[in-house]
C-alpha cells in the first residue's frame, strides 16, 4: 500500500507541474474560465506558478503536507468554475459533454489530494 501510496504521490505531483506549465504555454485556453471582474492574464499566470510550486512540493516529502494542502484547496477554489461552466451557453472548452466529463475530474483530483495529505 505504501508503494501504491507513492506512485500517487508522484504520478499527481508530474501531473501538476504540466498543468502549471500549461498556463504558460497555452493560456488563452484558461481565459474563458476566469471570471471578467478579475484580472484575467495575472490569475492564469498565479495559478500556473501555484500548480508548479505546489506540484513540486508534492515530490519532498517535508513539505508534501502543505503541497498537498495548497492543491487541495486550489481544486476546491476552481470546482465552481467548473460547475458555472456547465451552465453556460457555450462552455469555456468543448461541449456540455466535456464540461460535464472535467466536472467529476475535479472531484478526483481534490480526493486524490486529500488522499495524499493523509499521513
Amino acid at each position: 500500500m505504501k508503494m501504491f501510496k507513492l506512485i500517487l504521490t508522484f504520478l499527481f505531483g508530474a501531473i501538476m507541474i504540466f498543468a502549471g506549465f500549461k498556463h504558460f504555454q497555452n493560456p488563452e485556453i484558461y481565459f474563458p474560465f476566469i471570471p471578467n471582474f478579475l484580472p484575467v492574464k495575472l490569475v492564469n499566470y498565479l495559478s500556473g506558478i501555484l500548480e508548479i510550486v505546489c506540484g513540486l512540493g508534492v515530490f519532498i516529502p517535508s513539505f508534501r503536507g502543505w503541497a498537498t494542502l495548497g492543491i487541495l484547496m486550489m481544486m476546491i477554489l476552481f470546482l465552481p468554475l467548473h460547475i458555472i461552466d456547465i451552465f453556460k451557453e457555450k462552455p469555456s472548452i468543448g461541449s456540455h459533454q466535456v464540461a460535464l466529463i472535467r466536472l467529476p475530474i475535479q472531484f478526483v483530483l481534490i480526493a486524490w489530494a486529500w488522499f495524499i495529505s493523509k499521513k
